[in-house]
């Protein structure tokens, strides 16, 4: 089954988000990702109603940490800052039911790719030891492939960190990756080759990806733009692709109109199986 829905409430949304997966199940749509990325600021009682109407309305409900986590930082302070954010969105992701708690890792810095990885695992590690030790059995971390080429999150880098902890597995994002690689996305072979490099190395039962229109540099992502507006990586590939291939899926879109868009990739993904 592949899953299609918004990252955060629709364009225009003047309700609650606890009350938002009916307008979302409504738009024919099925999953949902929210957004704690300027901050995590939810109440328990409202986390749970999260849980609660998101099951009433088959909607699967992922989590994106904030946008200021850097756990390779050159100061301990901002690891651990990071770390403490991090546990928080897991905790609540428990609450809810997020079957995935999404964040981006890092940034290089004047560390190095190396040792900023280095780091960042490190950090991953202590924050799983920590979720354990006070009981928090239900997560999944799910570090990202990030755009800008200063950012720790290549795909290799995301895969290395899944191999290595049982409670992680990846946030596919092909706009970054297309991006971050100076527009290497170019159709359904490029989509091939990264999903099998995924498949061969993790054998993942359920990808969560995200995807966008993207505007890049040298430096990689500069902007997220609409899927009409004509910038890559085309989308049609990929459905076909992940229809092909019997992928299970969860496609978060994040473009400017993104529930506008999510319903257009669910349309196009309804048209492929359809054949």
């Amino acid at each position: 089954m592949i899953r299609v829905g918004p990252a955060g409430n629709p364009v225009g949304y003047r309700g609650s988000t606890v009350s938002v997966f009916k307008k979302i199940r409504a738009m024919g749509l099925d999953a949902y990702e929210y957004q704690a990325t300027y901050g995590l600021r939810l109440k328990k009682e409202n986390a749970l109603k999260i849980g609660e109407n998101s099951r009433k309305n088959d909607i699967l409900v992922s989590m994106h940490g904030p946008y200021y986590i850097n756990l390779s930082s050159a100061k301990e302070e901002t690891i651990e800052k990071s770390i403490h954010r991090l546990f928080d969105c897991a905790v609540a992701g428990e609450w809810m039911g997020a079957y995935r708690i999404v964040f981006h890792p890092g940034f290089y810095g004047d560390l190095g790719r190396r040792r900023a990885f280095e780091l960042c695992r490190k950090s991953i590690g202590e924050l799983i030891s920590r979720l354990e030790s006070a009981g928090i059995r239900d997560f999944t971390l799910a570090p990202e492939t990030t755009g800008k080429r200063s950012q720790v999150g290549s795909l290799e880098e995301i895969i290395r960190f899944s191999e290595e902890f049982d409670n992680v597995m990846p946030t596919v994002d092909f706009a970054h990756i297309h991006a971050r690689g100076g527009g290497c996305i170019g159709g359904a072979s490029d989509y091939r080759r990264i999903l099998a490099e995924i498949e061969g190395r993790l054998g993942v039962e359920h990808l969560h990806c995200h995807f966008t229109g993207i505007e890049y540099t040298d430096a990689g992502e500069r902007k997220h733009h609409t899927l009409s507006e004509g910038f890559g990586p085309p989308v049609e590939p990929l459905l076909e692709v992940l229809v092909d291939g019997g992928w299970d899926a969860t496609i978060i879109s994040e473009t400017p109109r993104k529930d506008e868009d999510a319903r257009r990739i669910k349309d196009l993904l309804e048209g492929y199986l359809s054949r």
